[in-house]
């Protein structure tokens, strides 16, 4: 973070002022109005009752979906950093600064009503790099433990002082080779092991876990569930705002809390029958080379390329591991298949002591711990939101043909955008609000609610279907929020649309 705002010093000389510690989480805002200056030649400004200047809906969407598809795209540069095998520096954050700054420049390029302000940048940057930093830090502590001269000899003392007590006891040539093979595997073992651990992981949680168990709508069932019992009002805002942020925190909270609470149960006998499985590989492979050696009356090098090969698709294990090493007089290939097979089990019982709660997620590359996988899986939707209520569209971006549309319909007063000019909050479901003749504003014009298709853009492509279908769902949650929403929009539920006493029932 340090690097962060060094870098964003540079680029902007005169922002110096910018206060980077009061700088606002950019996907939680509720408007970006605060970014921009608008144009005066255009028709962007939303006259409201003559105090602030708001975006019209269109616009927040489009910022929206600039700020979602950077985020997304820094993430993928992250992690093609490969931070764990090659390290962080700063050239990592330069990068992304860029690809950001990039990103907001050719956006202002295109026809839109508004210019952004520095803020617009710097947040954008130190939110995405907020929310980065754990990972890459996590990844840099695996680089740096492997990688440091004083931690990797720490590390490797009681390796190294076991060879020589071999090699001082008069040990063989083969005993020692052996025993240098089972160390040089015992990190690939380790790193094998948690892969698949956590692919299995994956798979169960996909059946067992009742909120991953299913589709998107599903997962969405069980967020507002969950919403509705934490009673977090920011964190309803953040979901009906950022969807996409906040079904990837539900993601990670769930898989955090099933690995806490099934370890015992679940993930530790998951990883102790993976290693036990690799053993018997590396037993097998390690017999069938001795074969392949005798039969073609091979020296070591033919046994170790028969050995390695055999084990590709299991470790990240070549003979290049074993590369400055003196083993030309290793001639007793049932010898050295006999010291592995005493040396390895010591080797995985010392690796899965070190199996816990804590070490299970930093341990494993970024990509393939079980939350991303399962974020992958499950945030592949369209995530276009409805403009007049928020709601998500369900569909996959493979499988999306025609209209947007979404289950779970939620009351108007949750967004106000569209109705700039109303003096008050109002509580009608969106189903039936598509019946009505209520004007909604757009650049070109206002239309009524019933035809809101003929509005063009965002609308043309949207489904609601009048019925009678209301959630109580939200009718509970604008009863119980009625305080936050109008002071967080500022307006109050009254007048015609105010909140009726049937749904205080709820």
């Amino acid at each position: 973070m340090k690097d962060v705002r060094e870098i964003l010093k540079t680029i902007y000389r005169s922002a110096l002022v910018y206060n980077c510690s009061e700088s606002y989480d950019i996907f939680t805002v509720s408007t970006y109005s605060q970014y921009v200056i608008f144009r005066k030649s255009t028709k962007t400004v939303i006259e409201t009752c003559g105090f602030d200047q708001s975006l019209y809906p269109e616009d927040e969407a489009q910022i929206r979906s600039l700020v979602t598809d950077v985020e997304q795209q820094t993430d993928k540069m992250i992690q093609s950093f490969n931070i764990s095998k090659m390290g962080y520096n700063i050239s990592c954050i330069q990068q992304l600064t860029g690809y950001i700054k990039t990103r907001v420049t050719d956006h202002q390029k295109r026809q839109v009503k508004y210019v952004f302000k520095i803020d617009f940048f710097m947040d954008l940057v130190l939110s995405i790099s907020k929310r980065a930093n754990k990972m890459i830090t996590d990844q840099h502590r695996l680089f740096r433990d492997a990688n440091d001269p004083k931690i990797y000899v720490e590390k490797k003392r009681e390796e190294y002082y076991s060879i020589f007590q071999k090699y001082c006891h008069g040990a063989t040539s083969p005993a020692i080779f052996g025993e240098i093979i089972c160390q040089k595997l015992k990190e690939p073992i380790e790193q094998s092991v948690y892969k698949k651990t956590a692919r299995d992981l994956t798979d169960e949680m996909r059946s067992n876990c009742e909120s991953l168990n299913g589709s998107g709508s599903n997962l969405e069932k069980h967020i507002l569930k969950t919403l509705a019992e934490e009673e977090d009002f920011s964190k309803y805002m953040n979901y009906i705002h950022n969807p996409r942020d906040h079904f990837k925190s539900f993601i990670r909270d769930e898989v955090s809390w099933y690995i806490t609470d099934k370890f015992s149960v679940s993930v530790l006998p998951k990883m102790k029958e993976n290693i036990k499985l690799l053993q018997q590989k590396i037993m097998k492979a390690a017999h069938e080379s001795t074969e392949h050696v005798q039969v073609n009356r091979g020296d070591v090098g033919l046994w170790l390329k028969s050995f390695t090969q055999q084990l590709s698709d299991e470790l990240i294990f070549s003979e290049k591991d074993l590369s400055g090493l003196k083993h030309d007089d290793v001639h007793d290939f049932n010898l050295l298949e006999d010291v592995i097979r005493e040396e390895l089990p010591a080797i995985m019982s010392d690796i899965s002591s070190r199996f816990n709660t804590k070490t299970f997620p930093v341990n494993l590359d970024y990509k393939f711990r079980p939350d991303e996988l399962l974020i992958d899986h499950f945030c592949q939707s369209c995530w276009v939101q409805c403009p007049f209520r928020k709601a998500i569209c369900t569909n996959t971006i493979k499988n999306h043909h025609g209209d947007h549309s979404a289950p779970f319909h939620k009351v108007r007063g949750i967004n106000v955008k569209h109705f700039p000019q109303a003096q008050y909050l109002c509580a009608v479901i969106c189903t039936k609000l598509v019946a009505s003749d209520q004007d909604f504003y757009v650049p070109d014009g206002r239309f009524p609610s019933r035809d809101y298709r003929r509005a063009g853009g965002v609308y043309e492509d949207l489904s609601i279907t009048y019925d009678l279908s209301e959630l109580p769902y939200w009718k509970w949650f604008v009863c119980r929020f009625q305080k936050d929403l109008e002071k967080h929009y500022s307006k109050t539920f009254e007048g015609s649309f105010k909140i009726s006493d049937e749904w205080r029932k709820y």
